[in-house]
Formats: C-alpha cells, sequence, structure tokens
C-alpha cells in the first residue's frame, strides 16, 4: 500500500508542476499587487480544489463528469472567466502606459482569494480528473472514500506547496517585476496566456 501511495504521490507531484491555468492566475495576481495576494489567491485555487474534492467523495463529481449539458456550461462558464481576467490584464498593461506611477502601482481588482476560488471551481476538468484518474491511484486496503479523500488531500497539499513556493520565488524577484516596462509585458504575457487558457478550455471536450 505504501508503494502505491507513493507512486500515487509521484503522479500527483507531476501534474501539480505543469503549468497550467492555475499557475497563470496565481503569476498574474502576484506580479501586479504583489506575493500577499499572490498567496491568497493560491489559497482560493485550493479551496476549490477541495470543494471539488468533497463533491467527489460525495459522487456529485461524478455527475458532472457524466452529464454533457452539466460539463459544458460549467465549461463556457470557467473559459469565459479566464478570458475576463486575461482582457483585464491586457487593459491593465494599455493603463501603465499613461505613467510610470500608475505602472508601479496598479489598484489591485477584486479579492484575490476569490479570484483564485472562482477560476479553479469553474474547471470541469477537475472533475473529470478527480472521478476518473483518481480511483486508479488509491492505494489497496482502504475503502473506495478513505482512499479518494486521501489522495484529494494529499492533491491539495502539493498544490498549496507549489503555488505557494512559486509565488515566493516570484516576490524574491520583486524589484525586477516592480519595474514599469517588466510590469507591463508580463501583463501582456499573462493576459494572453489566459486567454489563451479560456479558449482552449472552451473548445476542449469532456
Amino acid at each position: 500500500m505504501f508503494v502505491q501511495f507513493l507512486a500515487a504521490a509521484g503522479v500527483l507531484a507531476a501534474l501539480t508542476v505543469v503549468p497550467g491555468p492555475d499557475m497563470a492566475v496565481v503569476t498574474k495576481r502576484a506580479v501586479t499587487s504583489g506575493p500577499r495576494d499572490g498567496l491568497r489567491t493560491a489559497g482560493g485555487i485550493t479551496v476549490g480544489l477541495l470543494l471539488w474534492g468533497v463533491l467527489t467523495v460525495a459522487g456529485l463529481a461524478a455527475v458532472l463528469a457524466a452529464s454533457a449539458v452539466a460539463y459544458t456550461a460549467v465549461k463556457l462558464a470557467g473559459a469565459a472567466y479566464l478570458v475576463f481576467l486575461g482582457v483585464q490584464a491586457l487593459l491593465g498593461s494599455r493603463r501603465g502606459r499613461r505613467g510610470e506611477a500608475a505602472a508601479s502601482a496598479p489598484a489591485p481588482v477584486g479579492n484575490p482569494w476569490r479570484t483564485g476560488l472562482v477560476a479553479n471551481a469553474l474547471n470541469p476538468k477537475i472533475a473529470v480528473f478527480y472521478t476518473g484518474l483518481l480511483p486508479t491511484l488509491a492505494p489497496p486496503g482502504l475503502s473506495p472514500h478513505t482512499g479518494m479523500a486521501l489522495l484529494v488531500l494529499l492533491h491539495v497539499v502539493l498544490t498549496a506547496i507549489w503555488l505557494g513556493g512559486y509565488v515566493l520565488l516570484l516576490a524574491r524577484a520583486r524589484a525586477f517585476f516592480a519595474r514599469p516596462a517588466v510590469r507591463r509585458g508580463m501583463d501582456r504575457v499573462t493576459g494572453v496566456v489566459l486567454i489563451g487558457f479560456g479558449l482552449k478550455v472552451a473548445a476542449t471536450r469532456s
């Protein structure tokens, strides 16, 4: 059972560090508003994972994963939210051109914790991932609910550590990212990436 758990941890760790919408959202918030808001955004994302985990253990996420209508509705809502965040970042980079002061101290928009939570809660791929992959990784010898709950908690912890460490890494280079030109460039890059992820989510099938 311990070997199976280590194998599951390795798979979850590999999936956690792959760049995706969560990392793009955290990058945008950490660069724009600082490490504190970046950590709060990461906290919202981990709460979103916990929400999906509870739904998975309760069996509700399987209903979403099996329902084309429900899946499409959540998918399009999530895609629209990512595009909205991307457009917001691009508009922020345009406003930054008006003056160095505006670029170096942009006003935070929205609650960072809520931003992370909504971005993750509207990602139906998590439901498919939890209901389709986690059961195959569950350690033998445990009940299905216990095994799934254990893996969900492991995924949440790995995500919190990874995103938290990533935010702290960005904070170490804060002076570099505080430069107006760099800030505008990061806004443009993260804006395009978020819009790209949004369009990709909208185009993918369950």
